[in-house]
């Protein structure tokens, strides 16, 4: 069946952008003039996704105020004739067709997609975590779909990650297929162990609905939250299960320096910008470099 449906979750605390994120979502920095949830949907987008559901929780209103119209605000810029402006904000809310759940309880990514439940019914889905976010150019789910449509078994995105990183991400140990392929058999959720592999799972997955069985029987784990890296495991001793080195750059912008350099990546390709940024970030390094 073609990968039609996506699942987006975007209900975490995001602790590590506290104060700011006690009342606005992470996910909803913005990345240039764009909050990086609309990245996101955009990739989905341009990968064929035709339904998204957006996984939401408290204090994460202003996500789905997003991507509804604000008619007060297009009413007001189209009798001023800011047209351009209009037609910005009205973007969003015609990207794609776009739900939303809330999930009631903070358990952890496993529970928050076994939300979804209902919503994916007997499809295959894709699966886009809300604080990473991909060049345009090159898209990392396009990628998995197309890996998808050519095994018929669920894959997920990786990428190496230097050790000190190891930590903060699923690891998969797999045996290589191909060039960018592995065939997992094992996955562990932020190892504090040494392994012997640095391959990171990157927030792109294609799955299938025999996951909500394992995750509605899967305890919780790194954290007290039910792991969807743990329910994955479980599917390796069920069927094959992919991993994919994907191409292209992925930029984690759920924590301070991978928003910052998001933020300055994503800037210096901006043609109003670009020249004026490089000159400052230019002399700041040569200040910098002079008092050291």
């Amino acid at each position: 069946m073609k990968v039609r449906k996506a699942v987006i979750p975007a209900a975490g605390l995001g602790t590590r952008f506290l104060p700011f994120s006690k009342t606005v979502p992470k996910e909803m920095l913005p990345v240039l003039n764009k909050p990086a949830i609309q990245y996101i949907v955009e990739e989905a987008v341009a990968s064929g996704i035709e339904e998204i559901i957006i996984i939401t929780g408290k204090n994460k209103r202003s996500i789905e105020d997003y991507f509804y119209n604000n008619a007060e605000l297009e009413l007001h810029l189209q009798s001023s004739g800011k047209l351009d402006m209009l037609k910005m904000i009205h973007q969003p809310t015609t990207l794609a067709n776009i739900h939303f759940v809330r999930q009631k309880t903070a358990l952890g990514l496993g529970d928050a997609i076994l939300t979804a439940r209902s919503f994916i019914g007997n499809e295959p889905f894709a699966v886009l975590l809300g604080d990473m976010i991909m060049e345009k150019s090159l898209s990392c789910l396009n990628q998995l779909i197309n890996v998808y449509n050519e095994y018929k078994a669920p894959v997920i995105a990786v990428e190496q990650v230097p050790d000190l990183e190891i930590g903060n991400y699923g690891i998969v140990l797999g045996e290589k297929k191909g060039e960018r392929l592995y065939r997992i058999h094992r996955l562990v959720e932020k190892p504090k162990t040494e392994l012997p592999s640095r391959m990171a799972i990157m927030g792109r997955y294609i799955l299938e609905p025999d996951i909500f069985d394992i995750l509605n029987d899967t305890k919780p784990g790194v954290g007290g939250e039910v792991q969807l890296t743990d329910a994955l495991q479980t599917l390796t001793s069920k069927r094959s299960l992919y991993a994919y080195q994907h191409e292209g750059k992925l930029y984690d912008v759920g924590n301070y320096l991978g928003y910052l350099i998001a933020s300055i990546e994503w800037s210096l390709k901006n043609e109003d910008i670009r020249d004026s940024l490089y000159i400052f970030l230019k002399k700041l390094i040569a200040d910098i470099e002079e008092k050291n």
